[in-house]
């Protein structure tokens, strides 16, 4: 264990490190530190010493010691760091956005220090302070529960009052006037479910996540097409789920199939992920895809080609959303100029639709 007053001289050090007391500045007085921390007088003058010895530190006799002004020389220049926090890290598309972040940030000498919420509030807030304590230069956000209010609105409004900027990507949260790098999810709602009517379906289900703003968007987009084509559209056809009923979303839409079999002809899909699990259940249950049932997908993930049918879906750009947030973050920093983007989705088509004569 390190004696008290190392102990002591570390906790100096890293405050002059994050800069606490600026060149020029003193630090508190010796009896200010003995009250503090709780130790003796010769105690603290140890520790006092040791940041003198190593050109932190300056004593002026009578006056009281003071952050040196040689400091730049003696610390070691602190690598810049870019939080990002993002819902999930480990599976489905994240694992591709944090490495097109990755790849820029690391090409420009940035760290990365990354977070994760599981779509939860608490741990957001845990990640945000994190990042607060860890002083990064920068956050990429990507918002949690973003369809819903949010409680940890004030946290983001500290950071602009730390001057420490941020960006959001998939979604934003609609209280704040914020940067974001997104898909055009109506875009993406309307060109899956356009291309089912195009190919002869007349009666759609749509399954959507309700928490998140993606999920809200690409509902607008389904009832724009079903509207254009003046389809017939049931109260039940929009099923919703959050990121807490999840895991019964698919025995929920299971039963509504069967009692609307033969009339409903497509279902689009919040994601690939809810598609995919849909397609197997289906498929246990003796219903062919796309021969019964047609099925889009959305995110254009690697969950859509890993199944018996290869899914038809709706492109993310993935990879190259997170080389532009690390590019966006980074302009932020150097205070240049910067917009919010939408990507355009494009429909990438597989094997679940059937073409309806």
């Amino acid at each position: 264990m390190k004696s008290k007053y190392i102990q002591l001289a570390d906790k100096l050090r890293a405050q002059i490190q994050r800069g606490e007391y600026s060149i020029g500045e003193a630090i508190p007085s010796e009896n200010l530190l003995q009250e503090e921390y709780q130790l003796s007088r010769h105690t603290v003058r140890q520790a006092i010493g040791v940041l003198v010895n190593e050109g932190l530190l300056r004593k002026e006799k009578g006056s009281g010691t003071y952050v040196s002004n040689t400091i730049a020389e003696v610390l070691p220049k602190r690598q810049k760091t870019i939080g990002v926090i993002m819902t999930y890290l480990s599976d489905y598309i994240f694992p591709s956005i944090i490495r097109g972040i990755e790849k820029e940030l690391s090409q420009q000498g940035y760290a990365l220090l990354l977070g994760t919420t599981n779509n939860d509030h608490d741990k957001e807030r845990e990640c945000l302070q994190q990042m607060l304590d860890q002083q990064v230069d920068g956050i990429i956000i990507e918002p949690t529960k973003s369809n819903q209010y949010n409680p940890n609105l004030s946290y983001y409004i500290e950071l602009r009052e730390k001057g420490i900027p941020f960006l959001m990507i998939n979604a934003f949260y609609e209280e704040l006037d914020v940067q974001h790098l997104c898909v055009d999810d109506t875009e993406s709602g309307y060109l899956g479910t356009k291309y089912l009517i195009e190919n002869g379906h007349k009666r759609l289900l749509l399954v959507t996540k309700i928490d998140d703003l993606q999920g809200k968007y690409r509902m607008k987009g389904f009832i724009r097409a079903v509207e254009e084509e003046n389809l017939a559209f049931y109260p039940g056809d929009i099923i919703t789920y959050t990121t807490e009923s999840k895991n019964q979303v698919v025995e929920q839409i299971m039963v509504y199939l069967e009692e609307n079999m033969g009339d409903i002809t497509g279902v689009i899909a919040y994601n690939d992920e809810i598609a995919s699990l849909l397609a197997q259940e289906l498929q246990l249950k003796g219903i062919k895809i796309p021969q019964d049932l047609s099925i889009v997908g959305n995110d254009d993930s690697n969950i859509r080609i890993s199944g018996d049918i290869y899914l038809t879906s709706l492109s993310h750009p993935k990879e190259q959303m997170g080389e532009l947030a690390a590019k966006s973050i980074i302009k932020n920093i150097n205070e240049e100029k910067n917009a919010s983007y939408y990507f355009t989705p494009k429909l990438i088509k597989g094997q679940s639709v059937k073409k309806i004569i």
